[in-house]
């Protein structure tokens, strides 16, 4: 992009070549006057001339699509209540902000959602042609996240509508006119939510991905789902797919009359893209790495994407469309980190239930029998995730070049293991998860190139919990880090964001205890004597920074060595990069300290 700033992110093509992306840079006149600034807009570049203002509104824009065929542009921006357009809502905001006002008024809806307060604003859902004004199609609820989908000829668009708390495990799918705004179908089933739409090329269609939540007595699913137009049925396109597609977004043909679809899938620590031929037959076109941001050419015939694996960040790939089991051809972008201090490679074991186990090791340079590394072992957070793409938060390679082993185990509840995994887990977090993590543990010592001595446990958010119960249930560890893990569960459900879905799978626990009593923590502090290291962020509303002060206060009382690293304005993540270096540095150091039986030596920073 020529003349790109800071704050240029989310490119997309339109239908006659213009780079479309989003960004705060500043607009200007043809007099080079600098005009207001509004946040976040739409901007587009064409194929000759430089970058102007496609599309904005008060207070920014935060996500948008195109049509393929046609000159409209769909985005996601925000109203107050009771306000229709951007002029009025421009309005209240003023009126708001002079009377020193940001008090808001909640009814049956969700308070806050992951790291952000909702409210008073609600995103919804605008149309914008080329020959005309901003259409509003409708509000996405108070916890709407931008997944909108225009129809190729632009006469479409499809959005999610957010649960409501009288309905928090059930979601809307909207379809409405992109040019009046007025509904044309909904689309809802009780105890299923609807993500990523996604239209034909012939526009009859919807596509969406489908995720029934785990409960009480059921484990979690995903599959893909197509919405007929006309008749409003609903198709389950994988019903035989033991894996799930996730977490990336169906692939559509652009092919008019074409159902073959490509999406991504978690499978033994893997993430591989696959395709669905009409006739529902599915092939696996990647036999390893993960795949991410897949785009098809507008033949059909070439997918691109983007590849990551533990050790490599994301580069940019070809593949062909329809090949099983292909090597990607890598293309030149930038991005490359080159050589990592160490290599990778895997440790399987046997559960205590016969289901066999995998993990991912990273061992660092030298490590032998005559020179054992010594181990740490990072469960990984969701608990529906796995050890398969490159992250920078809680990434191995910082500890291997300080000399540390580490071992990425994917335990029950792990995805990409079939549903089998999701059963074995299913209301027990500290049960059959933690005993898998363990088993793992055992099978990596069991090699003579890591140090059974020498050992630490550190994990985020589920794997945060996961060191919580640990620390609970063994002392064999030399050091613990917790980063935003659950400790009172009970505590727990009533403050984090997702009170109603943590509520569904371990009951009320006023009357409903055995879970509870059988998985919470807390229950156990006691026991503990490993020195813990806490991190937690203060705007944390998935896990609330009241889990780890609970944890802290627990740990002060007993006289267990502790540290509490508190980020004020960080969410349940730590995202600042200069917060994730100091975070490394911190974790680090104290894992020095404990294990290798170092000088405690805090970052200068603190």
């Amino acid at each position: 992009m020529t003349q790109s700033v800071p704050g240029d992110f989310a490119p997309a093509f339109a239908d006659d070549g213009t780079l479309l992306f989003l960004s705060d840079r500043e607009d200007t006149d043809s007099a080079g006057e600098k005009g207001d600034s509004q946040g976040v807009a739409v901007w587009g570049l064409p194929e000759g001339g430089e970058a102007e203002r496609i599309a904005h509104h008060p207070g920014g824009v935060s996500t948008f699509t195109v049509a393929k065929d046609a000159g409209a542009v769909a985005y996601t921006a925000d109203l107050l209540p009771g306000t229709v357009g951007a002029g009025r809502y421009t309005e209240h905001l003023r009126e708001r902000e002079s009377a020193l006002v940001n008090a808001v008024l909640y009814g049956a809806t969700a308070i806050c959602a992951w790291g952000t307060a909702l409210g008073p604003e609600e995103p919804h859902t605008f149309v914008l042609h080329s020959d005309g004004a901003p259409v509003n199609a409708g509000s996405q609820g108070p916890a709407g996240d931008g997944d909108i989908a225009l129809s190729p000829n632009g006469s479409l668009v499809a959005y999610t509508r957010s649960a409501s708390g009288r309905a928090p495990d059930t979601n809307v799918v909207v379809v409405a006119d992109a040019v009046t705004g007025a509904e044309r179908r909904t689309f809802s089933r009780p105890g299923q939510q609807y993500y990523r739409p996604a239209f034909t090329a012939d526009g009859s269609t919807l596509v969406c991905q489908r995720q029934r939540e785990e409960t009480y007595d059921s484990e979690w699913r995903v599959t893909l789902v197509a919405f007929d137009l006309a008749s409003g049925e609903e198709t389950d396109l994988l019903p035989e797919f033991d894996n799930w597609p996730w977490p990336g977004r169906a692939v559509l043909s652009p092919i008019p009359g074409d159902a073959t679809l490509w999406f991504t899938g978690d499978e033994r620590g893997h993430c591989p893209a696959f395709r669905r031929d009409p006739d529902g037959t599915i092939t696996r076109l990647t036999a390893s790495g993960a795949y991410a941001s897949l785009c098809v050419t507008p033949d059909g015939s070439t997918l691109y994407a983007l590849r990551s694996t533990i050790d490599s960040p994301p580069r940019v790939v070809r593949l062909d469309a329809a090949a099983v089991d292909q090597e990607p051809a890598f293309l030149k972008a930038p991005g490359a980190l080159g050589s990592l201090p160490g290599t990778l490679t895997e440790v399987h074991a046997e559960a205590d239930d016969g289901f066999p186990l995998r993990a991912w090791l990273a061992l660092p340079e030298g490590a032998s029998e005559e020179r054992p590394a010594p181990l740490i072992i990072a469960p990984h957070g969701g608990p529906q995730a796995s050890w398969n793409s490159w992250t920078w938060l809680w990434n191995p390679w910082p500890f291997t070049a300080r000399g540390y082993a580490v071992l990425l185990p994917d335990p029950a509840l792990s995805t990409g293991y079939g549903q089998r995994m999701q059963e074995r887990g299913r209301g027990q977090y500290g049960g059959q998860p933690y005993r898998d993590v363990i088993a793992l543990t055992d099978a990596a010592l069991a090699r003579g190139d890591l140090d059974v001595t020498r050992t630490g446990l550190a994990g985020w958010s589920f794997g945060g919990y996961l060191a919580n119960r640990a620390a609970t249930r063994t002392d064999r560890f030399k050091a613990i880090v917790s980063h935003a893990g659950m400790w009172n569960l009970e505590a727990f459900q009533v403050d984090t964001d997702m009170h109603a879905y943590f509520r569904t799978i371990f009951g009320d626990p006023r009357t409903q205890r055995e879970r509870y009593e059988a998985n919470s923590p807390h229950f156990d502090a006691a026991r503990m004597t490993t020195p813990m290291l806490i991190v937690h962020g203060g705007k944390d509303y998935r896990v609330p920074v009241g889990q780890g002060m609970g944890l802290h206060d627990d740990l002060q009382r007993l006289g267990v060595p502790v540290r509490f690293l508190y980020f004020p304005e960080e969410g349940h993540a730590i995202e600042a990069p200069n917060h994730i270096r100091l975070m490394y540095e911190t974790v680090l150091n104290f894992l020095d300290h404990h294990v290798l039986g170092q000088e405690w030596q805090p970052p200068a920073m603190l």
